[in-house]
């Protein structure tokens, strides 16, 4: 396919799906990379009462609260950790 055809396809709309090579497609900084992690037992039960609540799993909820805090800016983390 031609450049200017998958242009007007993307633009158009169409699925151009076909006309890229998806074998080798990466989503940058979103590799994943396992870690064990162990945790009081206390914790795990309001963990899983947490991601009960919500209808995730375990690991999604402790994915979701490390992805905000990380996201915060280092300012804000700082000042709380100075507190």
């Amino acid at each position: 396919m031609k450049a200017k055809k998958f242009d007007s396809d993307f633009d158009n709309g169409k699925d151009i799906t076909h006309a890229l090579d998806l074998s080798k497609v990466r989503r940058p900084l979103q590799e994943q990379k396992r870690v064990n992690v162990d945790f009081p037992t206390w914790m795990i039960t309001s963990l899983d009462r947490e991601a009960s609540r919500l209808g995730v799993t375990r690991q999604s909820i402790i994915k979701i609260w490390l992805a905000e805090r990380l996201e915060q800016p280092a300012s804000n983390n700082h000042s709380k950790a100075t507190r």
